[in-house]
């Protein structure tokens, strides 16, 4: 059986005045546009939602965005560093059962000073996530930042599942990879 849908969470800015415009912001760029015409291309219904001010996330509000999408045994979800903790977070609350969760760069260490980023981070992992999840890939890079190793540490600790390390990724932004274009992630999701 193959997914029919998939739903694609973009990480957070550090910064308002970049994240406002849409012409110059980049969480909701790197190789999620490119990712998402791919999937679509393989008749995969892909959804990509801007979630509420991600700069200063807050996980209500994104699980509000979030839910006005179907979520199945049929879907499969994709977070890029900060989404990841969101949907981490989400399937361990609502105990949903999905086809694939896909965690790219994930992030789970709030910065010092930021009461938004300490809540939205600050959780237990509920474990039994992948007794609902068919298949769960981690992907990292050789050359992402310490608290970004760390991150995954911490997830793969509780959920287990496969890490893929690619070489001069950095945190998967497109200043780190130099591309849109992510092929591996596409070979993951189609498999």
């Amino acid at each position: 059986m193959t997914a029919k849908k998939c739903i694609i969470i973009h990480g957070c800015p550090s910064d308002v005045e970049k994240a406002m415009n849409p012409e110059k912001r980049t969480y909701d760029k790197h190789w999620i546009p490119w990712t998402k015409k791919q999937l679509i291309a393989n008749g995969i219904e892909t959804e990509t939602p801007l979630m509420p001010s991600p700069w200063q996330p807050d996980y209500e509000k994104f699980k509000r965005t979030f839910e006005k999408y179907a979520i199945d045994e049929n879907t499969i979800l994709i977070g890029h560093s900060c989404g990841c903790a969101f949907l981490v977070r989400w399937l361990g609350e609502t105990k949903k059962k999905i086809f694939k969760l896909i965690l790219v760069a994930p992030w789970k260490i709030p910065d010092k000073d930021d009461k938004f980023r300490k809540e939205f981070y600050t959780y237990p992992i509920d474990e039994t996530i992948k007794e609902r999840v068919k298949e769960i890939v981690m992907f990292t890079a050789d050359d992402e930042e310490d608290d970004g190793k760390e991150s995954l540490k911490i997830f793969h600790k509780s959920l287990d599942g496969e890490i893929i390390e690619l070489k001069g990724r950095g945190h998967y932004t497109l200043n780190d990879t130099g591309t849109e274009e992510f092929p591996e992630l596409i070979e993951v999701v189609l498999r």
